[in-house]
């Protein structure tokens, strides 16, 4: 069997998928108006290398906690018809082509599952290893982190644990692996398949692909 991993924020979709949620809460009244601002700074830490996965995971989802979980759900859902059209064709293609070939397809994504779950829905992609979050007692997330959040190294031995639920498979037990990714911060795990792909790179994982011979794809919006 192949395995075919997907980042999801500027790989499978062309935006983050936390700031158009984020924008999404804003315009119904359900952050205010300066959420986004603070979540781009977040993104600004990322980018640097200097973020607090913790501190963002609480920003983006304690702020939940204070409304019922049936809004909660219709709100995804709403969502979910809200980004549909925005999902880059060309992402949609190369999803399409491995589960046309028979191989295991996961988004691996250090975006909570709460956020990146419409994401793999509309995708057609039934695996999803992300950030998963501590819910309180009527599933709501409290904004804390369960277990290893899916980000840096930890994304290896997220994968690891997922793939074990599926039968104590290992990376090691696919002839061949895919992971596409548009960032430095998932080398970890580019480097643990055997086929690594780059998708509208950062400039560090750009350098380490070109050193590396490794497939460097700019062309995936339309």
């Amino acid at each position: 069997m192949r395995l075919a991993l997907f980042d999801l924020d500027h790989t499978l979709i062309d935006f983050d998928s936390g700031q158009a949620w984020t924008r999404f809460l804003v315009a119904r009244g359900a952050l205010p108006a300066d959420a986004e601002a603070c979540y781009l700074a977040f993104c600004h830490q990322y980018v640097a290398g200097t973020l607090d996965i913790h501190a963002m995971h609480r920003a983006v989802l304690a702020p939940l906690a204070a409304h019922a979980p049936g809004q909660l759900r219709a709100w995804r859902e709403a969502f979910a018809a809200e980004i549909a059209p925005r999902l880059p064709g060309a992402m949609r293609d190369i999803v399409d082509a491995h589960q046309a070939n028979g191989d295991l397809c996961a988004v691996v994504t250090a975006t909570s599952r709460f956020v990146a779950e419409p994401f793999a829905r509309a995708f057609g992609i039934e695996h999803l290893v992300a950030t998963e979050a501590v819910l309180d007692v009527e599933g709501r997330p409290t904004g804390e982190i369960d277990g290893l959040p899916c980000f840096r190294e930890h994304k290896p031995a997220r994968v690891a644990a997922w793939l074990a639920g599926l039968g104590a498979r290992t990376l090691a037990d696919f002839g061949e692996s895919w992971f596409y990714s548009d960032s430095a911060s998932d080398l970890p795990l580019l480097q643990a398949v055997t086929h690594p792909v780059a998708v509208r790179p950062d400039a560090r994982l750009r350098a380490h692909a070109q050193a590396a011979g490794w497939p460097v794809h700019d062309t995936l919006r339309a």
